[in-house]
């Protein structure tokens, strides 16, 4: 317990003074490391063919986004279906099939990494590091410069305009310049830190090489193996961006409970505390970015407690429960992290996009199980870079709504009505959860054939649900007793991935620069105070009906029935 409330203190402890950062870093504000940044970035402004001071309507930003993220598939999708040819594969590793090319293209452009491949069998160190880790530095920075184009738009104090000023026109608020704010996330964020974790990694033993991997002679001959081939290649830096940036695929197929790409206690810690930094960080720059210290708080105290909540629920679950006195409970769990230490990931990695695992998530206790698949159903407890806030602004916006219902008054968010058109964008966007998790998961079930788990009792159930609730959520994370890596869950998760991911993105732009080009209201006596304790339990509350409450049955037939079962043998 005491190792828990250390990684956690040293992970608030950090994000703080990056959070810090990474306001000024989103203002432009004039810093003495600047000379330095400008040289990088000019040669990628020029290459881009962009004017980084020019500012877009949220039409342009989300078209820049859109384009950029064609680009990027069009190029990755090549890579992953010719690394055959393509230079950097001492392992002589062949293309992959289509399908997988596509599921593993669209996971990693969504800033999911869910994996229905071995990253050391099927991919070169070529795609690794350009298709992989090239896209774990890309993506979740496209994410975050969505949500800080939303709060451009939500705080602003009147209509700014990109040519005249129009009081009800959203295409005249600038929301910032789209290639600008990514360019800066990567070259002055993410990528430094990344360079950091890499370096600290590499001391504990993460493999750092572009040599292929050496032969080892089994010492039980009895496996009938005459050597074994030791995949390597640069794993360091590629730990080090799927857990900074939300991200979460591993090099290797256990992903970080392999020795290899997780060797030591320290490197776990680090790895741990990588999961957790950036998604507070970006919850500590809310408040000295947008000016209001109280809704950086409001954010910050509402997400902390739905964290400590479920990471105490979770460690209970598995290493202090009546159910976690069985021996076999241990089966999938690495020994070196024991029972506590599995549990704290699990629910680090869930409440954040990250989806990567120092244990198997199928072996978790069938409570374990289900808190995970609540924390990706919620998806804004600390979230993914840039989705979390957006999602939570999404539950803010309905939370708003409500109150304002329940008290008899128009709502209104710092003096702007929520109105109709606003309301119907956030309507669709919480129907969407709900009709594509169950609709999958009903089909894939229903067909014979299909769903190829590995338990035909009520854990087959939680198999198939987590799996496309994982993909939703941008998670990427899952039960790995399923089969998983056939066309049908290639193709009907890469959709999945692709509605979790865009629409979550750009609505709350949308309603952000809609309510911004509204006349803004001075606000008195009469308006709705959402910086209190009372509205941030509202605001918890809206949560939970919204997740919990109306995944009930599926969670019934899933793990709460497979946890009973449990307790009859």
């Amino acid at each position: 317990m005491t190792e828990i409330l250390a990684i956690l203190a040293a992970s608030l402890l950090l994000a703080w003074p990056l959070g810090l950062y990474l306001a000024r870093v989103m203002r432009g504000t004039p810093m003495k490391v600047d000379v330095l940044f400008h040289w990088i970035e000019k040669p990628l402004y020029k290459v881009l063919g962009v004017d980084p001071s020019r500012s877009m309507s949220w039409r342009g930003y989300v078209l820049a986004f859109v384009l950029s993220n064609v680009v990027i598939a069009v190029l990755t999708q090549a890579v992953f279906m010719t690394q055959a040819w393509l230079p950097l594969n001492p392992d002589q590793i062949p293309n992959m099939r289509w399908d997988t090319a596509l599921h593993t293209m669209i996971s990693f452009l969504t800033n999911t990494n869910q994996q229905h491949y071995s990253g050391q069998a099927q991919l070169s160190y070529f795609s690794q590091m350009t298709g992989i880790t090239g896209l774990q530095v890309v993506t979740p920075m496209m994410g975050l410069a969505l949500a800080v184009a939303t709060l451009r738009a939500l705080f602003s104090r009147a209509p700014k305009s990109v040519t005249a000023p129009v009081a009800g026109d959203d295409r005249q608020v600038a929301v910032g310049n789209y290639y600008t704010d990514v360019v800066r996330l990567c070259v002055r964020f993410l990528l430094p830190l990344c360079l950091v974790w890499t370096l600290l990694l590499t001391s504990q033993g993460v493999p750092s090489t572009m040599a292929g991997g050496p032969q080892a002679t089994p010492i039980d001959a009895s496996a009938g193996m005459a050597q074994q081939k030791l995949p390597l290649g640069p794993v360091a830096a590629m730990v080090a961006a799927k857990q900074l940036g939300a991200n979460g695929g591993g090099w290797y197929g256990p992903n970080s409970s392999f020795p290899l790409e997780n060797p030591t206690p320290v490197s776990n810690m680090l790895e741990v505390i990588g999961i957790l930094l950036v998604p507070m960080a970006v919850i500590f720059m809310i408040g000295a970015f947008t000016g209001r210290r109280r809704f950086g708080a409001l954010v910050f105290s509402c997400m902390l407690g739905m964290s400590l909540l479920s990471t105490g629920a979770m460690v209970w679950s598995e290493g202090h429960s009546g159910s976690a006195a069985t021996p076999l409970l241990m089966e999938g769990k690495e020994v070196r992290f024991g029972a506590d230490g599995t549990a704290l990931w699990a629910a680090v990695t869930t409440q954040v996009s990250n989806g990567s695992v120092n244990g198997m998530h199928d072996s978790l206790s069938p409570l374990s199980g289900g808190l995970a698949m609540v924390n990706m159903l919620v998806s804004a407890i600390w979230g993914g870079i840039g989705c979390g806030l957006q999602q939570f602004i999404v539950y803010l916006l309905l939370g708003v709504f409500l109150a304002g219902l329940m008290t008899g008054r128009t709502p209104e968010l710092f003096g702007r009505k929520l109105e109709t058109p606003q309301v119907r964008l956030l309507a669709l966007l919480v129907l969407l959860q709900p009709i594509t998790l169950l609709l999958f998961t009903a089909i894939t079930l229903a067909v014979p054939g299909l769903a190829g788990t590995s338990n035909p009792g009520f854990h087959g159930i939680s198999q198939v649900f987590y799996e496309y609730v994982s993909a939703y959520a941008n998670n990427g994370s899952g039960f790995e007793g399923l089969g998983d890596a056939t066309p049908w869950w290639n193709l009907s998760c890469s959709l999945v991935l692709l509605l979790g991911r865009f629409p979550l993105l750009i609505i709350p732009l949308v309603v952000a620069a809609q309510l911004a080009a509204k006349r803004q209201a001075p606000e008195s006596a009469g308006s709705l105070q959402i910086e209190t304790p009372t509205f941030a339990l509202t605001l918890v509350s809206v949560i939970v009906i919204l997740t919990v409450l109306q995944f009930m049955p599926a969670l019934v037939l899933g793990p709460i029935a497979d946890h009973l079962s449990l307790g009859l043998h």
